[in-house]
């Protein structure tokens, strides 16, 4: 999609504060309130725009550890993919879920209280699946930079 400046400006907004007032995000990208309100529904009606949300602190809700998942499954098939995608979906744990080149088939993030929290569900859940062949799991120790914002 092309964009003006002015739906740039107003995209780079709301992926920052999707919270603020018509007034404010049509004053920060010199539009009319009218003109914001209407880019918004057109947005959100092309699929551009896929929801609203707010952003926890993981810390401040129990889910201080994060850990990234390299998980290889035990083969390829259509059910297997299809399996474990239902694993992951039931997990919410399991806040990404992303196939990848390289050795492992699969890079999971994931959210738990702890150490202890993650070899429990990474036991009960990941190595008791049909569908996973082996798990390598690496714990993020300090978090350089974490946003949910996309470059325009």
């Amino acid at each position: 999609m092309e964009f003006t400046d002015q739906e740039r400006a107003l995209l780079r907004i709301i992926q920052r504060d999707a919270s603020l007032s018509l007034a404010e995000l049509a004053q920060h990208c010199g539009m009319a309130q009218s003109t914001v309100w209407r880019k918004l529904q057109e947005f959100e009606a092309a699929g551009l725009i896929r929801a609203r949300v707010a952003l926890l602190d993981p810390a401040k809700v129990g889910a201080k550890l994060c850990v990234l998942a390299s998980i290889r499954l035990h083969d390829h098939s259509a059910e297997a993919v299809a399996g474990f995608a239902r694993m992951v979906a039931h997990h919410p744990e399991i806040l990404e879920c992303h196939s990848v080149s390289g050795t492992a088939d699969y890079i999971l993030k994931v959210r738990v209280a702890d150490v202890e929290a993650y070899e429990a569900f990474m036991s009960l859940n990941l190595l008791r699946s049909p569908y996973v062949r082996s798990v390598v799991s690496s714990f993020v120790l300090k978090e350089i930079k974490a946003t949910t914002a996309l470059p325009l």
